[in-house]
Order: C-alpha cells, then structure tokens, then sequence
C-alpha cells in the first residue's frame, strides 16, 4: 500500500515538474548540441549522475561528449559546449568549472531549479526545470530528489526527441554502446 502511494508522489511530483517546463526547451537544447564542436557534461552529487545519462545518451545518438571530472575529458575549447546541471546553480566546483569554460571560448548551458544564480549569470542559456513552487518540501523526496529525477525525465525525453528527429535507429546506437562490460 506505502509502496503504491510512494510511487505515486514520485510520479506526481515529476509530472508537475515536467508541466512547468519551457515546452521550447527541447528544439533550443537540440539546437545548441547540434551547434556545438564538442559537449562536455559537469554536474555534482547525483545531478552528474544524471549528467552521466545524458553523456551516455548522446554518445549513442553520434554526438562527440564528455563529463567533466574524468581523466580522458580533453580540453574544453572555443566552439564547445558545457552542459552545466545543478539544482542551485552555487555549486562552488560547478562555478568555477563554468568560469574556467568561459574563459576558453565555450558556450555554456545551465539546467537548474532557480533560474537566478552564479551560474546562471555565467551561462549563455538557461533551462529552468519546473518553477520554484515545485521544490517545496515534500515529503519522501528530500535533498533535490525532484530536480534530479524530474532533469533525468527531461533529459531522456530531450535524446528521444533527437534520435526521433535525426532517424539515429536503435541499431546504430547500439553498435555505439559499451562492448567491454
């Protein structure tokens, strides 16, 4: 019975967030990645988690991208994309991950709960998942669980608006996917 209840509000939550969602974000965010000469991911905590997914996904979809923090991440460069997720936007590492990116060229893409921040004033575009409102306090879902689970649902559908509009079938993203696992 809690189980039921528990999932509910998850998928209520999520749901309320995703409506309050810019409904133009998918074709601008496309747009930037498309533009982009290369993408590179950085998040904190379970928002890189979540930034972990979209670098996966758009690998597969033939894109060229890297997360922020790995010991193969090449140098960001004039022309490439950073794809900043934080909830709060004043995540000091994210920060200067952000002013670092800048100060080489790249444009810079923030996804986050609030839309006025450090690393909003920093950032090129600003993709506000929900509205304030929505990450109130709610009970069972402590600590940004919203922002993250709601970003990750954007997300994955944002790289299935991709793989739908670009015709990538699922055969050739397949031969993208890890074979050493």
């Amino acid at each position: 019975m809690y189980q039921r209840q528990n999932q509910q509000l998850v998928l209520d939550r999520i749901s309320e967030v995703l409506d309050t969602t810019g409904e133009s974000y998918a074709d601008r965010l496309t747009k930037s990645l498309d533009d982009a000469n290369r993408i590179f991911i950085a998040g904190a905590g379970r928002s890189k988690l979540v930034g972990n997914f979209l670098a996966m996904r758009l690998m597969h979809a033939g894109y060229e991208v890297s997360v922020v923090g790995e010991i193969v991440t090449p140098a960001i460069q004039e022309r490439d994309l950073l794809v900043v997720i934080s909830g709060s936007g004043e995540t000091e590492q994210l920060i200067a991950f952000t002013k670092r990116a800048r100060s080489f060229g790249a444009s810079i893409i923030l996804l986050t709960g609030k839309p006025n921040s450090t690393i909003s004033e920093l950032a090129d575009e600003v993709f506000q998942i929900g509205v304030p409102e929505v990450y109130e306090t709610v009970k069972g879902m402590p600590m940004g669980t919203v922002f993250e689970l709601s970003t990750l649902c954007f997300l994955e559908s944002l790289i299935s608006h991709i793989i739908w509009e670009k015709g990538v079938p699922e055969e050739v993203m397949k031969t993208r996917h890890a074979n050493l696992e």
